[in-house]
């Protein structure tokens, strides 16, 4: 672990400036989860399994403690966040990718060395069933009640616990993010959800009409149980990356509209694209009025700044695959050809990894990373 070379004073105000439109600096973030702990075997030493992270307080607080942990002092020295112990602890409940889809039925399946996932369930035969399913009221029974169980749980386990002298805080439970319509579908539908697109529009549309009407259903419904209109709200789709703009502008352009113009009606919004959805962003932008990108790979960034002008903020860098297993010498040099894209025009632009950080990415090459933000990010 090396320390950090530049300080938190300094850090602070390169994100001070970049959010006054006056920016000195690319700020550089990693994004991450418990993931990078679990399926760590140094970081993980008791082999905790993401099954018993799903399903003991104990184990949850204990893995989400490590990782803030180590994003606090090892990962902070190669990004722009504080270096060193927070104030507190903060823990809740992590259920990675699969809540819409467990609310919705898909049984969910526990692989060795690999994140939780679901099995695609609703065949032909049964594909109407998840419209008896009650979206109404998500936190009364079902998934969404028994993870609230499990916060409380937590909450008792954690009680008049300190490490490092800090005390621990648990997290309120707010799922208030939607993996998107076709992405839900293709987890519980498998890829029958993408020949409905042509054999069935019909059906396609009242699905995702489901899904997305559940995840506003379930929004409103967080915001209600802890009295609090303020809890953030996102949006992400990454199936989409499958199909034309063409296709998507038909199939699902009214389900993401309806699902924006509930929570941010007469604001910019954000939104979240894994995978090779470039070809999406312009018309996004255009039609959505998305005015924050957070990517993933392949991305042309030269294109995608020419493509969205200054004034859209993209979040992207180089893909994982290059961090996990690139030299560093690879990643130094992918970094700086971002940066010298073109893509900080306009000062709109937040260095990561696309797209989340998986385990066992060594240190190295997050330095390299962050040596290149240093070198190449500077503004004149």
């Amino acid at each position: 672990m090396s320390n950090p070379r530049v300080s938190n004073r300094e850090k602070q105000a390169v994100w001070d400036a970049y959010w006054a439109r006056k920016p000195t600096r690319v700020p550089m973030m990693l994004a991450t989860n418990p993931r990078i702990i679990l399926l760590n075997p140094k970081l993980n030493p008791q082999c905790i399994s993401f099954e018993t992270y799903f399903t003991s307080p104990e184990a949850a607080i204990e893995i989400q403690l490590d990782w803030q942990c180590y994003r606090s002092l090892v990962l902070a020295a190669y990004t722009d966040d504080p270096y060193g112990l927070p104030n507190e602890w903060n823990v809740g409940i992590d259920r990675q990718n699969v809540s819409e889809s467990v609310f919705f039925g898909a049984p969910l399946v526990f692989r060795s060395d690999q994140v939780p996932d679901v099995k695609a369930y609703l065949d032909d035969d049964h594909r109407d069933e998840i419209f008896e399913i009650d979206i109404e009221h998500p936190l009364e029974s079902g998934f969404y009640r028994e993870c609230l169980d499990f916060r409380d749980k937590m909450a008792e386990a954690a009680a008049g616990r300190t490490v490092e002298g800090l005390p621990i805080r648990v997290n309120r439970y707010t799922p208030t993010g939607s993996d998107g319509p076709l992405t839900v579908a293709a987890n519980i539908r498998g890829a029958a959800a993408l020949t409905d697109l042509v054999l069935d529009p019909d059906y396609a549309h009242r699905l995702f009409d489901r899904i997305i009407r559940a995840a506003i259903y379930r929004v409103q419904a967080i915001c209600c149980y802890y009295q609090d209109e303020t809890i953030g709200v996102g949006l992400a789709d990454d199936s989409i990356q499958l199909i034309s703009t063409a296709l998507y502008q038909k199939a699902l352009l009214p389900h993401h509209r309806l699902f924006f113009d509930t929570f941010f009606p007469d604001r910019p919004r954000s939104i979240h694209l894994c995978g090779d959805a470039q070809h999406h962003f312009r018309f996004l932008c255009d039609e959505l009025n998305v005015r924050s990108i957070d990517t993933g790979f392949p991305i042309d960034f030269a294109k995608l700044r020419r493509d969205l002008g200054p004034e859209v903020e993209i979040l992207g860098g180089p893909p994982v695959s290059i961090l996990l297993n690139g030299s560093t010498d690879a990643v130094y040099n992918t970094t700086r050809d971002i940066l010298l894209s073109g893509i900080k025009e306009g000062g709109r632009f937040i260095l990561k990894e696309a797209n989340n950080l998986p385990p066992n990415v060594p240190e190295a090459n997050l330095e390299a990373m962050y040596q290149a933000c240093l070198d190449y990010g500077t503004y004149e």
